[in-house]
């Protein structure tokens, strides 16, 4: 039964971080005029949709990575490496919606740095970029002993958390911002509710709810990878021998 419960929860998951992507595309495409690469606003679109795909969607999914039960039996390095491999590319579509948005604040002369969202966006990313560094060199290579690896496991499973919630924030806000900018100016304003407005409103409440889902999965006791000689009944039965 607790089987069940996860595939369905993980499939929820897929479409819930799909709709959050493909979201975030109608709307920087539909409202925001599309996308370019020539330090332009549309190159700026660019960034919500990067930033969602890449610290929320991917990131989420790489964490998950060792609750799936067939990562419980066999050799542990290559699920290691597919969660090394996932936050990496997590971390590439984050820098490149970091791009993004400071070449067009450049090219436009606009202040870099100034807003709450990007104080908390660029710490969040910060954060993320020593969490993958810290990963990579304790427990996917070989010289750390198992002391220091039991040591920061606590450590690394906290802030693995606690960035996937600083990313949701940060997306959170950076809707807000990028409602409350685009239509101070336009006919119809953010507290009238246009259509745009609404449209971004659901886009950050799917954004939560997909995060939301991602931690309980981390936080459910009997989704967790069990430890050595603890069979659940989410476990692959292994034959004598093997």
């Amino acid at each position: 039964m607790a089987s069940g419960w996860f595939y369905l929860s993980c499939l929820v998951l897929g479409s819930l971080g799909s709709m959050c992507i493909l979201f975030t595309v109608y709307w920087m495409q539909y409202w925001r005029g599309g996308f370019a690469w020539n330090g332009s606003i549309y190159m700026f679109n660019w960034h919500p949709v990067l930033m969602v795909a890449g610290m929320v969607v991917f990131y989420g999914g790489a964490s998950l990575v060792y609750r799936l039960p067939q990562s419980w039996v066999g050799p542990k390095l290559p699920w290691k490496l597919l969660h090394a491999a996932l936050h990496l590319m997590a971390f590439v579509l984050t820098v490149v919606g970091l791009v993004a948005v400071f070449t067009f604040h450049n090219h436009g002369r606009i202040a870099n740095l100034y807003t709450l969202h990007s104080w908390l966006g660029i710490t969040t990313v910060f954060l993320f970029a020593c969490q993958w560094f810290l990963g990579f060199a304790v427990f996917l290579l070989p010289w750390a002993s198992m002391w220091l690896r039991s040591l920061l496991k606590p450590i690394h499973v906290f802030f693995g958390a606690a960035i996937l919630s600083l990313s949701i924030a940060s997306v959170i806000s950076g809707i807000n911002e990028k409602l409350f900018f685009s239509l101070k100016n336009s006919n119809r304003s953010y507290s009238s509710l246009p259509s745009e407005a609404v449209f971004a409103n659901s886009t950050g409440m799917l954004v939560v709810v997909f995060g939301l889902l991602v931690l309980y999965i981390l936080l459910t006791s009997s989704w967790k990878r069990p430890e050595p000689g603890i069979l659940t009944d989410r476990q692959p039965l292994l034959h004598d021998g093997e």
